[in-house]
């Protein structure tokens, strides 16, 4: 899956085709510069999602927790700050992947070894004003 993401009216649809193609994973991990996006997509898919509450990089936590309206919980995580794999293993990772609900994961690089077989891996680069992105499983 590949598309082009020219302006921020444009994030709803394509959250929404990324969550259609991919329609029974819960694990997505978000490759990308600093700067490039990944939080804004996030927050597109958060919205499409049914989360109403006010989103932000979990860059200090780490991992943020997100209500959709039918109280279930998204997970968004940043791993940009860890040293190590062994922090986000500490931090209970696998808990949250394995609970079955959605976890949108920034800098997975951190801690790729971690992440679940069938997660969807998301490449988002720059192109002009543009932002591109793919997937794959």
């Amino acid at each position: 899956m590949r598309f082009t993401i020219h302006s921020e009216t444009e994030l709803d649809k394509a959250a929404s085709a990324l969550l259609e193609a991919f329609s029974t994973t819960r694990t997505f991990a978000f490759h990308g510069e600093m700067g490039v996006g990944k939080t804004t997509f996030i927050k597109a898919l958060c919205r499409h999602l049914g989360v109403d509450e006010i989103m932000s990089s979990p860059t200090f936590s780490i991992v943020n927790e997100y209500a959709k309206k039918d109280g279930l919980p998204i997970f968004h995580f940043d791993f940009y700050r860890l040293n190590d794999e062994s922090e986000a293993y500490a931090a209970g990772l696998h808990e949250y992947f394995d609970s079955g609900n959605f976890c949108f994961v920034e800098w997975p690089e951190k801690a790729a070894s971690l992440l679940p077989v069938g997660t969807v891996n998301v490449y988002m680069k720059l192109d002009g004003q543009s932002r591109v992105v793919s997937a794959d499983q």
